[in-house]
């Protein structure tokens, strides 16, 4: 059992070794070619250093070897996530296929499913606890794919993923904190202080990207650690929780592949329709753009945390605030496209004044 004093000193620890280690990760980036070039669908307009998700994960690493959190199926995450490095590292130098990237997140997901920390139940209103049993397998997949590759969808802007995920992370923390859950405590504080410590040095504007290295495994990490946490929890709508709690990342990938279909185009097809380009599109700052998804970021792992202790009720209406919300935003920056708004030209009709009969 750890004392708050070695949450403190994990914290620091994590947040000095990735501040201090990510100069020399930019320089070994640059030496070994690790950049990424500008083209029409990026912001940058000069060469930038990637693989900055490397200090990431050695700041992590000395906060681990400082905390050691015991878990049945450490040992499993822990292939996991080098597998996920390897191949985040292998991109950001040659820029691997896709599907190379999807084969190395699929084996990295097996191998934790395979320890046995599953997504194996969902806790329903008025069904109560649904079992998943065989099907517990193929979701714990999807779930860890899908988020590793929706945390790698934001990373768009400066510090736009680093900062997403810490306060993704955040939320987590402090829900974990009020279950005991000192696993996904000790997780979260030494993940939420390596990314702050790298946000140091790419925070707008930034002098190394984290690149799919950072992007990759800070989504394969909040996976497990949902899943180590969220998951467990038995509250009414427990698997809801992850979903507000990430809804940043994930909507702006549901509502990526609705376009995709919708415009006809492949699903992995690659655009400038992100939640943060539109941002900027509408004329918003590039360190503005920024902060209004912090800012939704927070608000959704505030809902979540309020959302973990609700009554049915208020958890119902909560969740129906939260759809609309989504919607709403969604059509107002244009992320299923400017000419498609369905909510927004439906209030207006509504709202409209009726003319008077003659």
């Amino acid at each position: 059992m750890h004392s708050y004093i070695d949450y403190i000193v994990a914290f620091i620890l994590s947040f000095a070794v990735a501040v201090l280690i990510t100069p020399l990760v930019k320089k070994i980036a640059i030496k070994i070619g690790a950049t990424d070039q500008p083209n029409t669908r990026k912001i940058h307009k000069e060469i930038m250093p990637r693989m900055g998700g490397l200090a990431i994960f050695i700041g992590v690493i000395a906060g681990f070897l400082y905390l050691k959190p015991q878990s049945l199926y450490m040992t499993e995450v822990i292939i996991g996530a080098f597998i996920i490095i390897l191949i985040g590292i292998l991109d950001d130098r040659f820029t691997l296929q896709a599907r190379y990237k999807f084969l190395g997140q699929l084996i990295a997901a097996i191998v934790v499913a395979s320890s046995g920390l599953l997504v194996d139940k969902f806790t329903i209103p008025f069904f109560g606890i649904v079992q998943l049993d065989f099907w517990s397998y193929p979701v714990t997949v999807l779930w860890i794919v899908a988020i590793t590759n929706a945390i790698n969808l934001i990373d768009g802007l400066d510090g736009l993923a680093a900062g997403v995920s810490s306060i993704a992370m955040t939320s987590i923390l402090i829900m974990a904190f009020a279950d005991s859950q000192i696993v996904v405590i000790a997780l979260c504080t030494i993940l939420i202080g390596s990314s702050l410590g790298f946000l140091v040095h790419n925070f707008y504007p930034a002098k190394i990207f984290m690149g799919d290295t950072g992007a990759l495994f800070l989504g394969y990490s909040i996976s497990i650690i949902s899943m180590l946490g969220l998951f467990k929890n038995l509250t009414l709508f427990s698997f809801v929780i992850p979903i507000i709690v990430l809804a940043v990342p994930i909507f702006d990938t549901v509502f990526a592949i609705i376009r995709r279909f919708l415009n006809k185009r492949s699903i992995a097809a690659p655009d400038k329709l992100h939640l943060h380009y539109c941002l900027v599109d509408l004329g918003f700052s590039h360190r503005t753009s920024v902060l209004i998804i912090y800012f939704f970021s927070a608000c959704f792992g505030f809902s979540a945390i309020i959302f973990s202790n609700a009554t049915l009720w208020l958890s119902l209406l909560l969740m129906m605030i939260l759809l609309l919300a989504i919607q709403f935003i969604a059509e107002l920056v244009g992320l299923i496209g400017m000419n498609r708004k369905p909510l927004i030209n439906t209030f207006r009709r509504l709202t409209a004044d009726k003319k008077p009969d003659n």
